[in-house]
């Protein structure tokens, strides 16, 4: 199993590179525009929120993403520096009360759209992964 892995300090313009990494992976692995889609939409969050939550927008701390190719699927481990959080005590995003309320979104997203989410670490570590044809 081969992996590739990118590092970046916490700044939200740092997305750029995530947004090039994936389409690196797109033309490499041959992915099909929906997953690509649910792909670039749920490691976008992944990543922004280890940013924004996991290293407070510390640029001092990195965010690492490590994407695996494993049998009919290809996975997304996002790290980041922070103290990690209660992935277990989540709001819904959905119910009335917290409609309104910007937070809350882009675990919600990711779990739509990836076909396993699995936090480990506190909270550090989530990896997202996608079933691929081969």
């Amino acid at each position: 199993m081969n992996n590739i892995r990118i590092d970046i300090p916490s700044i939200s313009d740092n997305i750029r590179m995530i947004e090039s990494f994936i389409d690196n992976a797109k033309d490499k692995y041959h992915l099909n525009d929906d997953i690509y889609g649910n792909i670039m939409i749920a490691v976008t969050e992944a990543v922004n929120n280890a940013i924004k939550h996991g290293n407070k927008g510390d640029s001092a701390k990195n965010v690492s993403l490590v994407l695996s190719l494993q049998e009919g699927m290809i996975k997304f481990r996002v790290e980041d520096e922070g103290i990690g959080f209660d992935f277990h005590d989540l709001p819904d995003p959905t119910a009335p009360e917290n409609l309104e309320k910007p937070g809350g979104r882009g675990i919600f997203l990711m779990k739509h759209l990836a076909d396993e989410v699995d936090f480990s670490q506190l909270g550090k570590v989530v990896e997202l992964s996608f079933y691929i044809d081969q």
